[in-house]
């Protein structure tokens, strides 16, 4: 059973080797590898299958050898012919040959053609495809010459995308490829060489353009003011003028005049891009754009302005000393926010309105704080004024491209307290020249038409005056009028600064009135104040002060219907501001009574001092003492001047100096330097004070009821009478009763006066001729000086 396995095992061997399918390698491997003696057993069956093959071709040879024996035959018979077609062949092949050399060398050339042909075929082919780049680089280089640059970056571009890759294989398009990223570099150095100089030159221009942009507006603001006025809006339906109404023809007349001027000069308007070439800045955005570096651009674009921006808002030192300054400071940041808005809505991210805006808020803050420390150092209301058209013109400006400018007005509030500061510094100045040139005399006037003129100056209405004839006088000075035209040109000059700062009738309504309140109770207060303590004004030029400041306060009252009238707001408005002119003038009146008080006790005691007595004399002259005398006749005409002030003043002045004159007297009877009096000198005293009461009496000035004006001298009256009559006993007795006869007199004065005339009895000739006579009045001295004496000190402890 095992044999017969291993037969057909040999047997499926030989067929594997005859089928030629699988690698014999492993077929003879499988074979040897079985049994030992597989191989013999192999090469025998091998054998016997080479044996069987060997019979089988043998067998099929025997059955096709006649047919291989007929077929030679056939070749041996046509041996012959074979021989004679070769010679056929071979003797035509030749004269083929010899025939076709000819048509072989022509051959030859048209192949020769054929080559040359489609070899310039293909470099035609070849130049017409690089041609289109070369053309391409060439116009790139001209673009370069030219200086168009944004043109060559995009002509790169097409070259880069387009015709390049077509003939990247030949060298010279590596070459040009590799000149590319030098000839970005060169651009980008020449653009931003070219925004360096736009940059530049834009600083230099600022000025013309920021001028040429505050122009436009400010014709742009007049136009519309004039419009306004025309329609009556706002300030020219009221005007006055010295009491004369403005006609509305005025506001047409102007109007027509803005729109002649606006018409001359319409051809004459110029942008900013007719004063600036804003090219560089375009070329050098699209250059970066296109360079895909726009952020690098954008950067130093703005860091670069951000610098110009802090050099154009550093002021120069010296600009407060003129309004050219300030309007190149003006002008200059103008320009260069206009630039800004230019850039801003022709560019596309470039610069952003939050960038503007945080730009302008930093400019704005510091353009406000240099204003407030330069406009403090102004002083001239002048300027002030031309510093505020130019801010308004600089905000209105600037908001026309859209630029927040509330803070400016804020800032012009804070200005227009000092511009009033400065004009009340002006008007005091003005005031102050009034007073100097003033002659303190009644007004005289001649003719109707003076009377007119002083009319139109100054609200002077007074029936009994107008029916006089001339010559006549007004009643207050030449200073009166010329103070109250002074206060409405302070009204104009204050509304001036009011005009353009887009407020109410309301408000300037008040802001007038409060300044002229402080020119009133300020300004012309304090320079009144100051007149009338000037030592060279005498009593009768404070006599017309007085008369003048009533005439002023007067006035006060049309003073607010001129404001009324130009501020068409009427004065029963609940929030309206009243005049302080009652205020003013009356305290300037009330200083200028004191002043005279003050004078005249002053003339008083010039006179007095020229008081000569002869405190010994033993018998008075007989009349009054000639000081006393040219001292009353003084205050006789003095008084009748005072006719002209309110009764009230001119009878305290008159009991005022009554009462200084009389403390005067007193004072001089019980001077600690007279050490000595004698009867005689009482009774010339006494004739002095008589004179005193007999001026009293005659009512120098009217008004005093009964005897009010002699009491002003009754103490010296009931010392003097109790002196004269020696009443003694009765003032003794009488002393500290409501009805005493001599309640008036002090016990000190009494016992200092007593005690003078005692020392002068002591040392008197005559009185020691008559010691003995009089022995008792001595004695009775004696006793009225102990017993005052005794009262004083009583009076003493009892204080």
């Amino acid at each position: 059973m095992l044999e017969e396995d291993t037969d057909q095992t040999y047997e499926n061997v030989l067929a594997e080797i005859q089928s030629f399918e699988l690698p014999i390698e492993a077929t003879l491997r499988s074979v040897y590898d079985d049994q030992p003696n597989s191989h013999k057993k192999f090469m025998e069956k091998l054998d016997a299958c080479i044996r069987n093959h060997d019979k089988e071709i043998e067998k099929m040879c025997n059955f096709h050898h006649q047919g291989f024996v007929d077929a030679i035959t056939e070749l041996l018979k046509v041996r012959t012919d074979a021989e004679k077609l070769k010679v056929q062949v071979t003797d035509t092949n030749r004269r083929f040959q010899d025939a076709g050399k000819e048509v072989i060398v022509q051959t030859e050339d048209i192949i020769r053609c054929r080559i040359q042909q489609r070899n310039i075929t293909t470099v035609v082919e070849k130049l017409q495809l690089c041609l289109p780049v070369l053309e391409m680089y060439s116009k790139l280089k001209e673009q370069m010459s030219a200086k168009r640059y944004y043109s060559a970056l995009k002509t790169m571009e097409q070259l880069e995308n387009v015709y390049f890759p077509r003939v990247s294989q030949y060298r010279f398009c590596q070459l040009m490829i590799e000149n590319l990223p030098k000839l970005r570099e060169d651009i980008k150095e020449i653009s931003m060489s070219d925004l360096k100089d736009f940059l530049e030159s834009i600083r230099k221009h600022s000025d013309k353009i920021g001028e040429t942009a505050m122009k436009q507006a400010q014709q742009q603001k007049a136009f519309s003011v004039a419009l306004q006025k025309q329609n009556n809006v706002k300030f020219g339906k009221n005007m006055y003028i010295n009491h004369d109404r403005i006609p509305e023809e005025r506001s047409e007349i102007v109007l027509r005049h803005v729109l002649e001027e606006e018409d001359e000069n319409e051809e004459e308007v110029l942008t900013v891009q007719d004063l600036v070439d804003f090219s560089p800045v375009y070329r050098c955005l699209h250059i970066y754009s296109v360079l895909g570096d726009e952020e690098t651009f954008e950067n130093y674009y703005r860091k670069q302005r951000k610098k110009q921006a802090r050099l154009v808002l550093q002021p120069q030192s010296s600009m407060h000393e003129t309004v050219d300054g300030y309007r190149r400071y003006f002008t200059q940041i103008v320009g260069f926010f206009v630039v800004e808005d230019h850039i801003l809505h022709v560019t596309q991210g470039l610069v952003t309105r939050a960038y503007t805006d945080e730009l302008w808020n930093m400019a704005l803050s510091k353009i406000i704080a240099v204003l407030r420390a330069h406009s403090s150092y102004c002083t001239d209301p002048d300027l002030v004024l031309e510093l505020k058209n130019l801010i308004v013109i600089f905000a209105d400006t600037l908001q026309g491209y859209g630029f927040p400018v509330n803070r400016l007005f804020d800032l012009l509030f804070e200005i227009r307290d000092q511009y009033n500061e400065t004009l009340l510094k002006k008007w005091a100045g003005v005031f102050r020249d009034i007073f100097e040139e003033d002659n303190y005399s009644p007004i005289p006037i001649v003719s109707e038409e003076e009377y007119r003129i002083v009319t139109s100056k100054f609200p002077f209405q007074d029936p009994d005056l107008e029916k006089q004839s001339f010559p006549k006088k007004f009643p207050m000075s030449q200073s009166v009028p010329h103070i109250y035209i002074q206060v409405k040109e302070f009204i104009y000059a204050s509304l001036k600064f009011s005009e353009s700062l887009h407020r109410s009738s309301t408000e300037i309504d008040d802001m007038l009135r409060k300044s002229t309140n402080l020119l009133l109770t300020r300004t012309l207060s304090s320079c009144l104040l100051n007149l009338i303590r000037k030592p060279h004004i005498g009593l009768t030029e404070l006599v017309q002060i007085i008369i003048n400041t009533t005439h002023l306060e007067q006035a006060c009252k049309y003073l607010e219907d001129f404001i009324t009238n130009i501020t068409n707001i009427s004065q029963e408005t609940v929030h309206t501001t009243r005049l302080y002119g009652l205020s003013t003038f009356k305290d300037a009146r009330h200083a200028a009574e004191g002043e005279i008080y003050t004078k005249l006790n002053q003339k008083i005691d010039e006179f007095v001092q020229l008081a000569d007595y002869d405190w010994t004399m033993s018998e008075p002259d007989g009349r009054a003492s000639g000081y006393l005398m040219d001292l009353i006749n003084f205050l006789r005409s003095i008084f009748q001047v005072f006719t002209h002030l309110p009764g009230k003043v001119a009878q305290t002045a008159c009991m005022s100096a009554c009462q200084h004159l009389s403390t005067s007297l007193m004072q001089m009877l019980l001077d600690s330097e007279l050490k000595q009096i004698s009867m005689g000198a009482v009774q010339q005293f006494n004739l002095d004070v008589i004179q005193c009461e007999l001026f009293a009496s005659s009512e120098p000035v009217p008004g005093f009821q009964g005897d009010t004006l002699q009491l002003a001298f009754i103490d010296l009256r009931q010392l003097l009478d109790l002196f004269m009559v020696w009443d003694w006993s009765t003032y003794l007795a009488d002393y500290g009763q409501p009805a005493s006869k001599y309640l008036r007199v002090n016990p000190n004065t009494a016992l200092t006066l007593l005690e003078k005339m005692k020392d002068t009895s002591k040392k008197n000739n005559i009185f020691a001729q008559f010691r003995k006579n009089d022995r008792d009045k001595q004695k009775l001295i004696e006793t009225v000086v102990k017993q005052l004496r005794s009262l004083v000190n009583g009076m003493s402890q009892h204080t």
